[in-house]
C-alpha cells in the first residue's frame, strides 16, 4: 500500500458507484446504437463506447487499492475530463458534426452534466485520499 486512504472508503464507494452506473448505462448506449443505428453517426456511437471504457478504467482504479489502481484512476478521470471538455466544445462549435449525441455532447447535459462534474470531484477525490494517512 502506498500510505494513503482507500479511494473506495467512505465517500469514495459513492464514486466507485456513480462511474459503475455510468459505465454500464454509455456501454448499453453505445452498443444499441451501434447494433441498430451504426450508420447513422458512427464517430458518435464510438466516441460513446469510449467513454464507457473510460468510466470502466476509472471505476476499477477507484475500486482498487494501491499505487497501480491510483494511476489509473488518475489517468482515466484526466481522459474524461479532456474528453468531455473537447467533445461539448466541439459540441457546440460544431453541432452539425454530432448529429446525434454522445455521453459527453454539450458537457454531458444530456446526462445532467454529470460528466462534467464527475471528472472533477474524481480528480479532487483522488488528491484529497492521496494526502490522508491510511
Amino acid at each position: 500500500m502506498d500510505g494513503s486512504t482507500r479511494t473506495s472508503s467512505g465517500p469514495g464507494r459513492l464514486l466507485v458507484l456513480v462511474y459503475g452506473v455510468f459505465a454500464l448505462s454509455a456501454g448499453a448506449r453505445a452498443a444499441v446504437q451501434i447494433a441498430t443505428k451504426f450508420d447513422q453517426a458512427p464517430e458518435a456511437y464510438l466516441l460513446s463506447a469510449f467513454a464507457a471504457v473510460v468510466y470502466l478504467f476509472a471505476a476499477a482504479g477507484l475500486a482498487g487499492s494501491g499505487p497501480r489502481a491510483r494511476r489509473v484512476a488518475t489517468v482515466a478521470v484526466l481522459i474524461e475530463l479532456v474528453g468531455v471538455l473537447a467533445v461539448g466544445t466541439l459540441s457546440r462549435l460544431v453541432p452539425e458534426e454530432f448529429p446525434d449525441a454522445t455521453v459527453w455532447s454539450g458537457y454531458g447535459e444530456g446526462y445532467g452534466f454529470v460528466p462534467l462534474v464527475l471528472p472533477l470531484v474524481g480528480l479532487w477525490w483522488l488528491r484529497y485520499t492521496a494526502r490522508r494517512p491510511a
